[in-house]
């Protein structure tokens, strides 16, 4: 009798145990950061394979920063009761009003750089020493540049110049008081990986992942972005009601929807063998607003 072959879903899901467990051998407080959104959730079921019977052995944390889709946060409380873990939520509004910092403006007002002051919070408030996040080397150039165990000093800041070599599965997670590492588990995998894991292992998602009615401002790129009191908008502004879903889930003043009707994920992954552009590159208007966006905030210790 041979041995069944393993196919690339159990790779990348056996690669992705083996790290949550590393982390949970070589550090003491480590959390996971949870946005509500796939790769999130995702990433709570590879915790339960690894870990389960037993409790996680970190809390789930979110940065609310108060402009997420309400979808997300209905869900997020109703994963963490159902899982039955802990669930720490800090609010980038409570930051603003403690450190005196100031409101974006514009018409699109994200406040997604500021997350990054409230995560540096959060993580001295309960001096976690390994952040788990789900970010992906396809979602954008800079992301491409993190190890898996990626070193951060004792302001939370990022050095690409930094990063350990990896060899042979081995992670060092060796740091100095003050420093932390934030740990990527499926930087290995892609979008499409995500779903073909979602849809094999029947794993739930919030319903704005699927074809939807909403009210949408048109930008003008073209772009179509959900109907939100958070967007200061005038008389000029085109608002139409199209059938949309969202492919990624951050700030909802700067994350746009795309049409379509993929109402399953079958549906979706069959969108996304048509896709010429990355989840990020075609709705995260942050990202865009210039070439090393990204780089510069995880410099500054964004997730």
């Amino acid at each position: 009798m041979t041995k069944k072959a393993l196919d690339y879903l159990d790779r990348l899901e056996a690669e992705a145990i083996h790290i949550l467990r590393e982390v949970a051998g070589q550090f003491e407080r480590p959390a996971l950061l949870f946005s509500g959104g796939k790769d999130s959730i995702a990433l709570t079921r590879l915790a339960e394979k690894a870990f389960r019977p037993g409790r996680f052995p970190f809390p789930l944390v979110h940065i609310d920063t108060g402009h997420n889709f309400q979808e997300i946060i209905a869900f997020r409380d109703s994963l963490a009761a159902s899982l039955g873990e802990k669930l720490i939520v800090r609010k980038v509004e409570d930051t603003i009003r403690e450190r005196g910092l100031r409101e974006p403006g514009g018409k699109y007002p994200s406040r997604n750089p500021l997350q990054t002051y409230t995560l540096l919070d959060v993580i001295e408030e309960f001096e976690f020493d390994a952040c788990i996040g789900g970010a992906r080397r396809d979602e954008e150039k800079a992301r491409a540049k993190e190890r898996i165990f990626s070193v951060r000093n004792e302001f939370g800041q990022w050095d690409p110049r930094r990063q350990r070599p990896e060899l042979w599965n081995i992670y060092n997670g060796r740091i100095q008081k003050g420093e932390n590492v934030r740990v990527f588990p499926i930087s290995n995998w892609t979008e499409l990986d995500v779903w073909n894991y979602i849809q094999r292992e029947n794993i739930a998602l919030p319903d704005i992942y699927f074809a939807h009615e909403r009210q949408c401002v048109v930008l003008p790129s073209g772009q179509l972005l959900g109907l939100s009191e958070h967007l200061h908008l005038d008389e000029t502004d085109e608002i139409v009601r199209r059938r949309v879903r969202f492919r990624t889930v951050g700030d909802s003043t700067c994350t746009a929807a795309v049409e379509s009707d993929a109402a399953s994920v079958d549906d979706i992954i069959q969108d996304l063998l048509q896709a010429k552009v990355s989840e990020r590159g075609a709705t995260r208007l942050d990202d865009n607003l210039s070439e090393t966006g990204m780089e510069d905030r995880k410099r500054n210790g964004y997730f």
